[in-house]
């Protein structure tokens, strides 16, 4: 009994995977009849905090959490010009977030999927 009762301690002690980890296509076209991808690299590590890519840039002062039952991320990443504020939520069909460019005037909401290898060779990514 007591082995029973530490074997499932242990198993409710282990993280879940992280689902949010990855590489993701980014979907950010403005119209159906323009199709517009960027790459997504995703690493959750242990302490919380997130590294990777994301629009040719690498992430800044990034942080994750798992909570209510979903996974979501929000980090940093800069084109030269300004940051941009990104936040990530595990969705029903794959990602959904959004990014914040507050020196170009918008805001972009967006979805993702899991990359392929043949989306990983795209020029975009």
């Amino acid at each position: 009994m007591l082995v029973l009762m530490l074997a499932l301690s242990l198993q409710a002690a282990t993280p879940p995977a992280a689902p949010l980890a990855g590489d993701w296509v980014v979907d950010l076209s403005a119209t159906p009849a323009e199709p517009y991808y960027k790459g997504m690299s995703l690493k959750l590590e242990a302490d919380g905090t997130v590294t990777g890519s994301f629009y040719d840039s690498e992430i800044q002062a990034g942080r994750w959490k798992t909570a209510g039952g979903r996974t979501c991320a929000s980090f940093r990443t800069t084109d030269g010009a300004g940051p941009y504020h990104t936040s990530v939520c595990q969705g029903a069909s794959g990602l959904e977030g959004q990014t914040w460019a507050e020196h170009r005037n918008f805001v972009f909401l967006w979805r993702a999927k899991p990359a392929t290898a043949e989306d990983r060779k795209a020029k975009w990514w």
